[in-house]
């Protein structure tokens, strides 16, 4: 299976990093959970602004103020096999789904937390690609073991431990 991203940025450039970085951040979060044919997936990343952030917060999220990222899966997830979910059965869907990274908040957080601003950026990407697949952290098992997998792929890039 093959990843399509499709970067939109919908705010201002300033500190956003490049499309290439998204998509390689993207690939790297999804490779192992791909099956392998030749079906074509795609995947949006939409940077935006606090309002649109906001917006899409409280509309999807009842929660009244913008957020770091949010993922819009495009199709029902699967049940998966040892704690891994299966996001990938149905061979109508050709699309993984959407996020939504808000550049001000992702811009501030890394300021306020001492990170390099690049990998706030990727974490973002690798957070919510991971929800997308069907991965969360409603509970502290789900949460430790989403968590790895982040820590995981982000070393990958040379990034630090994003929870340390």
């Amino acid at each position: 299976m093959k990843l399509a991203v499709t970067v939109q940025v919908a705010s201002s450039r300033r500190g956003v990093p490049h499309a290439r970085s998204f998509n390689r951040w993207a690939q790297a979060a999804c490779a192992p959970y791909l099956p392998r044919n030749n079906q074509e997936l795609a995947l949006t990343i939409r940077v935006v602004g606090a309002a649109e952030s906001r917006k899409l917060n409280r509309t999807w999220r009842a929660k009244d103020k913008p957020t770091n990222v949010l993922s819009f899966p495009a199709a029902p997830l699967a049940p998966g096999k040892n704690g891994v979910p299966s996001r990938f059965p149905a061979k109508e869907y050709s699309e993984l789904g959407d996020l939504a990274i808000c550049a001000p908040v992702v811009a501030r957080e890394a300021k306020e937390q001492g990170k390099p601003a690049q990998a706030h950026w990727a974490h973002m990407v690798v957070h919510g690609v991971l929800h997308l697949l069907g991965f969360d952290h409603e509970n502290d098992r789900d949460a430790t073991a989403m968590e790895a997998r982040e820590v995981n792929i982000l070393a990958q890039f040379g990034y630090d431990n994003p929870y340390a």
